[in-house]
């Protein structure tokens, strides 16, 4: 006599699990920014130019070459900039030396204002070598446990 498996045992189970997991799971819906990691060798793919917010050194912002107040001016000037584009996109240009604040600001202003897309401009350093890496790869440890 062969020996069976009975999978309605296993089926009870796992479905007993799936419950189990369904419950005890905390769902968090947290406001994120989608944010396009700038690429040293890709090209500009998009059409329409996008709006271009400069973080000055002391904080300040400019919106396409415009000044703008921070908080509700620097929404208010994003979405007029923006105009009607489907798919809206948004550069910031921050200095080295700016506050962390104010480019933090920046990305929540063209958060509620609409822009989708973001993307930060860097500039490559002239004797770095870019490593290759894929879409969405994390970065390389670099061997510290904390910020």
């Amino acid at each position: 006599m062969a020996a069976t498996v009975e999978l309605a045992p296993l089926i009870d189970i796992v479905f007993l699990l799936l419950i189990f997991f369904m419950v005890s799971t905390t769902f968090i819906r947290r406001s994120e920014l989608q944010i396009d990691l700038p690429e040293a060798r890709a090209g500009w793919l998009a059409t329409a130019d996008p709006v271009t917010i400069t973080v000055h050194r002391d904080g300040g912002y400019a919106v396409n070459g415009r000044p703008a107040a921070a908080g509700s001016a620097l929404v208010r000037a994003l979405a007029s900039a923006r105009g009607e584009d489907a798919a809206p996109r948004a550069v910031i240009a921050a200095d080295a030396l700016a506050p962390h604040q104010a480019v933090v600001g920046a990305m929540d202003a063209a958060s509620q204002s609409g822009l989708t897309r973001i993307s930060i401009l860097t500039r490559s350093a002239p004797d770095a070598e870019v490593p290759a890496q894929t879409p969405g790869a994390l970065p390389p440890a670099t061997g510290q446990d904390g910020p």
